[in-house]
């Protein structure tokens, strides 16, 4: 089957999931879309997701007005794919942004562009992270304003926390501040300019909360007391890759040479979630500024994060790996009317679900193109069938060498870790069972120089058919999407 085929088929079953959305979108004003988007953020570093201490009373209040998702996860845990995949709707494969210095392709349909040919006013605000020169070497700056948006302020690669240059609209000159209240102020006043009689779409990308974790000064003295949590991995070595075990032993987002030696885990711990509290003001000032403008009941607003973020699970800081708190995120979705108050879902959802959800919401027509699904057909359709697994890649990235590229999936009951050039274990783990992914089951399989697949050498029959069919799946994902280049190994 072409690619074009399969994804017109899986767009197919998107449209008739939100079908209904559709048809009451089309006979009644168009809704406002407000994307947040945070940096680095833990699924769990909210208050409405059970975190001990950590106060997000906006973010909390958001998810109370809305839905949130439970299991929601990227397709690759790190900044500039994963920003990407939510404008595309794609995966990394299919996209091509593999790293943090490789330019969005000019060609590729993002849920920005779409809507702005439908007549939508948008605007880009914070880190784009996309096409850096001074890494790339070609010329492109990852601040210049891009397609899809008639208001652009960002700034270059990462960014900073305080004094930012931002270039708006093309213009590059320095702001005073804190870039998260900066951000959010241009947020309110683009807000403020919108007229009732044209939808926008307002896609907020803030730096918070990115290492080196630096706190807005009003909230630096927050958590002094607060216990930090120990994570049950942060030592635990038996099972483990060899790869992973020398990561975590002599790289910088190992605890034992912690962004070489700037922090403890319980400072770093600290920082990352005073960072979190400038990121929930900014909610509540986002929600604020539709309230007065008359554009609250009309607007769905998605929230969420690029990626996760270990703080001391399996040894390691950062993202990059495939373990649960580098891929799962937050994700919040609120829609007076179309979304329930207060609603929990536990469905697989992605990062690439937001383009699709976007352009649902508007009732137009979707690039074939995309890979995700619309969230909004898990309230329209609740019966309608939703995905079980997904394919999980990151590949080598100069930047980060101590970090193993890996393609794997992760079904609902159970993650599996396929490495890619270099000679050690995969991981296999019931995350039912073994939520914190503390026993490999596939540790001492060690992929070998002996002639065969290694999946062979497995010698407890039931665990090598599980791994062959997740890896089947894996491979049936992948060829449908664009990765068929991806698929060649063990039969």
């Amino acid at each position: 089957m072409s690619k074009a085929l399969s994804t017109r088929r899986q767009w197919l079953g998107v449209v008739a999931g939100t079908a209904a959305l559709t048809t009451a979108a089309q006979s009644s004003r168009r809704p406002n879309i407000v994307v947040i988007l945070t940096d680095d953020q833990r699924w769990d570093a909210m208050g409405c997701a059970g975190h001990p201490w950590l106060k997000t009373p906006h973010i909390d209040k958001l998810a109370a007005r809305g839905a949130r998702f439970r299991n929601a996860f990227v397709t690759t845990s790190l900044c500039s794919p994963s920003r990407a995949s939510i404008l595309t709707g794609q995966y990394m494969h299919a996209h091509g942004v593999q790293d943090n210095f490789t330019p969005l392709p000019d060609a590729l349909p993002t849920f920005p562009r779409e809507l702005q040919q439908q007549g939508y006013r948008t605007a880009f605000l914070g880190k784009w992270h996309m096409g850096d020169s001074q890494l790339a070497g070609d010329g492109q700056d990852s601040d210049n304003p891009q397609p899809g948006f008639h208001h652009w302020i960002s700034f270059k690669g990462q960014g900073v926390y305080t004094d930012p240059v931002l270039n708006y609209n093309g213009d590059r000159r320095k702001a005073e501040g804190y870039i998260t209240d900066i951000l959010t102020q241009e947020a309110v006043e683009f807000i403020g300019q919108q007229k009732q009689d044209q939808p926008f779409m307002l896609f907020l990308s803030h730096k918070a909360v990115h290492a080196g974790f630096e706190p807005a000064p009003r909230h630096r003295e927050l958590y002094q007391t607060e216990r930090v949590p120990a994570p049950g991995t942060a030592a635990l070595r038996e099972g483990k890759p060899k790869w992973l075990l020398r990561k975590r032993d002599e790289s910088r987002h190992g605890l034992s040479n912690l962004y070489a030696g700037q922090y403890t885990l319980d400072s770093l711990y600290r920082d990352y979630m005073r960072t979190v509290a400038a990121v929930d003001d900014s909610v509540g000032a986002v929600e604020a500024a539709l309230r007065r403008g008359g554009f609250l009941d009309d607007t769905l607003v998605i929230f969420l994060g690029d990626n996760g973020f270990l703080l001391g699970e399996q040894g390691l800081v950062d993202k990059r790996v495939m373990h649960e708190p580098s891929i799962r995120i937050p994700m919040l979705a609120a829609w007076p009317g179309r979304i329930p108050e207060g609603a929990v879902r536990d469905e697989l959802v992605l990062n690439m679900d937001v383009a699709t959800t976007a352009i649902a919401a508007a009732g137009i027509d979707a690039s074939p193109t995309m890979h995700g699904r619309s969230l909004l057909g898990l309230f329209q359709s609740p019966s309608a069938p939703w995905r079980k697994e997904f394919v999980y890649e990151y590949f080598w990235d100069w930047e980060a060498p101590h970090t193993a590229g890996v393609i794997g999936l992760r079904s609902e009951t159970h993650s599996y870790m396929e490495y890619q050039g270099i000679w050690d274990d995969n991981e296999l783990y019931d995350i039912v069972r073994d939520p914190e992914q503390q026993r490999n089951l596939l540790a001492g399989t060690q992929v070998s120089t002996e002639a065969g697949g290694w999946l062979r050498r497995i010698p407890d029959p039931a665990l090598q058919g599980l791994v062959r069919s997740m890896r089947a799946k894996m491979v049936e994902i992948l060829n449908s999407t664009g990765g068929r280049h991806l698929t060649r190994g063990p039969a």
